[in-house]
């Protein structure tokens, strides 16, 4: 390796040196504050290395990673988001009976794997940033220790992890042992040549695969998690699960298994295809009768994760712009939708319960104001950007043919109005009798609590939702740029 290739892996560089210096600075200075202060600054420090490296001309340094404009957009969409997380962190972690310091170094060694997943092109380093990003999401799902629910949460990620992991991992050696290849590259012109009768161990093989990836992913029918850790995890951590570990994993698979899209008739499509379809039926109705606000988004993160399916199997570059797109505007929704849940947490326990909710709009105008819009976003209202993000996949998946998928989803979607809908109206519509208790429940009584940091990024994360909703023509451009550089069928 030369001396300017590390200019060229500089954001990964950046990353791995972060962890390090909080983790050398804590054991020296207990600090909450330093804590974030480095966390932020690492972070800010490898954003600004993305632009180094993006004006290098070698973009392969190693077989296993390649830092491609694909591979830079998504490692700073990566950062941006994990930054956020850690400010909206700040006043939640004061709150809870914990040595914060850590809680910092494993959020950057998460997003360290994450960065590792999007840039991976080799099964070693996609295997490398999912371990990294797994062991280190255990720990921070029960990073308070004293709740059962988030030691409850963390075991059952933990047990049901480390098993699709072993699929994973089997998978990757019937692929290497049959075909003799452990490349993106390799595995694209498996995914391509189509995967007939003469290659039944390959097929099984890239199963196996999808098995684990469609774990992290928990889109149906390896779901069955998500209500349960969504709710048992910290609010900031469960905003980070929704959104970095899912989007870094999905990047993955479009890069890996790209040509997928060229042949509709195929096994592994039909099947990408029938988890779509289950993944925003069942996401939905299973979301309809939910009480727990987590819950609810965690359903409604199952549909999300269908309709992004639905872009992968859509062709050509028109397709990889709408993945690219909609991951965006579903990070900044998620993130404004969670974050508000962070403001209102106790030490006690997470504002996830709808009584929580109840009277908002009266209590804390702004704070209703920011779910509501995320709830709109999420539900594809217009002027926000979720309306153009299933706009542009409704058109990925009608110029491809998939009317079924398409008809679908546009149904679900409609479905899903309701309980966003119905969260909503909790906020800002009472009954007479429940004036008096208007104050009485835990959101109110840390009506001072959330901090101003907190309040500062959700009211960004608002006003990024409803830009790029109204104008959303500068982010497209950009999003057009870094999925071009990948070999579209």
């Amino acid at each position: 390796m030369k001396a300017g290739d590390l200019l060229t892996i500089s954001p990964l560089i950046a990353l791995t040196l972060t962890p390090v210096v909080v983790m050398l600075f804590a054991a020296f200075r207990r600090s909450h504050g330093l804590a974030l202060g480095l966390t932020l600054g690492g972070l800010a420090v490898t954003f600004g290395t993305l632009f180094v490296s993006a004006s290098r001309t070698a973009r392969v340094v190693t077989p296993l990673v390649t830092m491609d404009a694909y591979a830079l957009f998504f490692i700073g969409l990566l950062t941006v988001a994990t930054a956020l997380v850690a400010v909206l962190s700040w006043s939640y972690l004061g709150r809870l009976r914990v040595r914060p310091e850590e809680y910092y170094v494993l959020l950057l060694t998460a997003t360290l794997g994450g960065a590792a997943l999007v840039a991976a092109t080799h099964f070693a380093s996609f295997f490398l940033g999912l371990e990294i990003l797994s062991v280190s999401l255990y720990a921070l799902i029960v990073y308070p220790v004293h709740r059962a629910d988030a030691v409850e949460a963390a075991v059952k990620y933990l047990v049901l992890a480390g098993a699709t992991s072993a699929f994973l991992v089997f998978g990757m050696a019937l692929v290497y042992a049959e075909a003799g290849t452990m490349s993106a590259a390799g595995v694209a012109k498996l995914v391509a040549g189509g995967l007939g009768s003469q290659q039944v161990v390959v097929t099984v093989g890239i199963v196996m695969i999808l098995v684990g990836v469609g774990f992290k992913l928990a889109v149906v029918p390896f779901h069955m998690w998500t209500p349960d850790v969504y709710e048992g995890a910290p609010a900031p951590v469960t905003a980070y699960v929704a959104t970095v570990s899912k989007g870094a994993v999905f990047a993955l698979l479009l890069r890996f298994l790209l040509p997928v899209s060229s042949d509709q008739s195929s096994t592994l499509f039909l099947a990408l295809a029938a988890v779509a379809v289950a993944s925003m039926v069942a996401g939905n109705l299973l979301a309809l009768r939910q009480d727990n606000v987590k819950r609810i988004l965690a359903y409604s993160s199952i549909a999300h994760l269908g309709y992004l399916l639905v872009a992968f199997l859509a062709s050509g570059e028109r397709a990889g712009v709408a993945a690219g797109f909609y991951l965006v505007a579903y990070f900044a929704t998620t993130l404004a939708a969670f974050g508000v849940i962070t403001v209102l947490s106790t030490g006690d326990r997470d504002a996830d319960q709808l009584s929580d909710y109840r009277g908002l709009g009266a209590r804390r105008p702004v704070l209703a104001a920011v779910f509501a819009v995320a709830l709109f976003s999420l539900a594809g209202m217009p002027l926000t950007m979720g309306f153009i993000g299933k706009f542009v996949i409704v058109t990925a998946g009608a110029g491809s043919a998939l009317w079924a998928l398409v008809i679908v989803l546009v149904l679900t979607s409609a479905i899903g109005l309701y309980y966003y809908t119905r969260l909503i109206v909790v906020m800002y519509v009472r009954r007479p009798e429940e004036l008096e208790l208007a104050g009485a429940g835990p959101a109110a009584r840390v009506a001072a609590a959330g901090g101003a940091a907190g309040v500062v990024v959700l009211a960004a994360l608002t006003a990024f939702l409803l830009v790029f909703g109204v104008y959303p023509s500068p982010l497209l451009r950009l999003v057009e740029h870094a999925v071009s550089t990948l070999p579209w069928p």
